[in-house]
């Protein structure tokens, strides 16, 4: 089984391919996601077929977020690969993780919030896993948009 893990809220844009839920190949791009994410799959479908399509769907950049939904949504319906989701807490160790201006979602027990980071706060970088197992991957892929209206 031939699996693809999308990391698209923040830079640089991380994509694994996995084989049997074992890392075998990594791309990473700080280019703009509609702009770098074709070309990534573009090689990556000359080398692979895939059966399934992970992506982070919330939080994070919104822009990032939707392009990466409509085009990895419109490539499983056509070359019918199954698409899931799954926060982005997943992959930087829970850390916060940049909102909007100053402000950073963070996760706690009582969900997402969008707050100022307290000075004790620890930042860790997004890295994608050596192995896809113990990650909570959901059916529902739609974006998750966790900012208030203004």
């Amino acid at each position: 089984m031939t699996e693809v893990l999308v990391i698209s809220i923040s830079k640089p844009l991380l994509v694994g391919v996995y084989k049997d839920k074992k890392q075998i190949k990594v791309f990473e791009n700080d280019g703009m996601t509609s702009d770098v994410l074709p070309l990534i799959f573009e090689e990556i479908l000359k080398e692979f077929k895939l059966d399934n399509i992970y992506y982070v769907n919330t939080p994070g950049s919104y822009m990032a977020i939707k392009v990466a939904y409509v085009f990895l949504k419109t490539l499983c319906i056509t070359q019918n690969i199954s698409l899931k989701a799954c926060s982005g807490f997943e992959f930087n160790e829970n850390s916060p993780i940049k909102a909007l201006g100053k402000k950073y979602f963070i996760n706690s027990k009582n969900g997402v919030k969008v707050d100022f980071l307290e000075n004790n706060s620890r930042m860790s970088a997004f890295k994608l896993p050596d192995v896809l197992n113990d990650i909570n991957f959901s059916n529902q892929t739609l974006p998750i948009y966790n900012l208030p209206a203004v």
